[in-house]
């Protein structure tokens, strides 16, 4: 099918007024899942990127890794040890995890945003103290005794304080911060921290306008598997606490309220494997995931 000229200028002017809607606001977006896996649609993402830069938004990603961290583990022999479900981050695993997180995933997105005309400046969350993370304890019920007792997942933090001075210097002035979620400790060590919570934790202090969770599905699905387009933040609770939302994806959810509950305005989830979506989400009438918001 092709596109007139006239359907271009259609489709700009018709997103004008969701343009101005975000002029001069803080999007932070977390890109993660396969689609950072697929070059194709990592360098369209960061076109898109560029263009919110270029539309007066102030873009801010913070990126995922889980794939590339498994594989490079691998190349190096490194053994991953599980507890309850989660990868337990040792020493050996940390500096894994550091590198290339903050390393070369890290640099091959401010690489893709740069070539496509843009500033980006690529950091993580130990510069300048940005955030500063706590250990993540879980607990779980052994199905056995039935009793509850707490997993030690090594150096897997959550946040406790972000500092945005750091990212204050950077907005507005063309700069992309990428931010890689590898976190400060109180005592100068070094966390792993869940690329959602980092973002979620980052757009609460900033009061962003969006918090967009790009992942590998559509967004919040019903009983039918059919996209939910808007929840708002007791619905999502509701949702979880009947089973509809299940899995990987509460997590995800409650994410979305704790950073509501920090003064984002709206967060969506997303899927990232749609070219554009970023876009689609922002600039047009129908949007591309479940918007989450009070």
């Amino acid at each position: 099918m092709s596109i007139s000229e006239h359907d271009i200028a259609r489709v700009l002017s018709e997103a004008l007024p969701y343009m101005q809607r975000y002029d001069e606001e803080t999007i932070v977006i977390k890109y993660g899942g396969h689609a950072m896996g697929d070059e194709r649609l990592a360098r369209e993402f960061a076109r898109d990127i560029v263009l919110l830069e270029q539309t007066a938004i102030n873009p801010i990603v913070v990126h995922g890794g889980g794939p590339q961290i498994e594989a490079m583990l691998k190349k190096l022999g490194v053994q991953s040890q599980y507890a309850a479900g989660l990868r337990i981050t040792d020493e050996k695993t940390l500096e894994v995890v550091e590198m290339v997180l903050a390393g070369s995933i890290n640099k091959q997105m401010v690489g893709y945003i740069n070539e496509a005309g843009g500033k980006a400046i690529g950091l993580c969350g130990k510069d300048g103290n940005m955030v500063v993370a706590r250990k993540l304890t879980r607990t779980v019920v052994d199905p056995g005794s039935h009793i509850e007792k707490v997993v030690d997942l090594g150096f897997v933090g959550e946040p406790d304080k972000v500092d945005v001075t750091v990212l204050n210097q950077i907005l507005g002035r063309e700069l992309i911060p990428v931010l890689a979620p590898v976190a400060a400790a109180a005592d100068g060590g070094t966390f792993n921290v869940n690329a959602d919570t980092f973002a979620g934790a980052v757009a609460g202090a900033l009061k962003a306008k969006r918090l967009l969770l790009l992942t590998d599905v559509p967004g919040v699905l019903d009983k039918s598997k059919q996209l939910i387009k808007q929840l708002s933040a007791d619905d999502a609770r509701r949702l979880i606490a009947d089973g509809t939302i299940s899995g990987g994806m509460i997590p995800k959810v409650e994410t979305c309220i704790d950073a509501l509950d920090r003064g984002v305005e709206g967060v969506v989830i997303l899927d990232g494997k749609v070219p554009h979506a970023v876009l689609l989400e922002l600039f047009t009438e129908l949007g591309a995931g479940t918007l989450i918001h009070n």
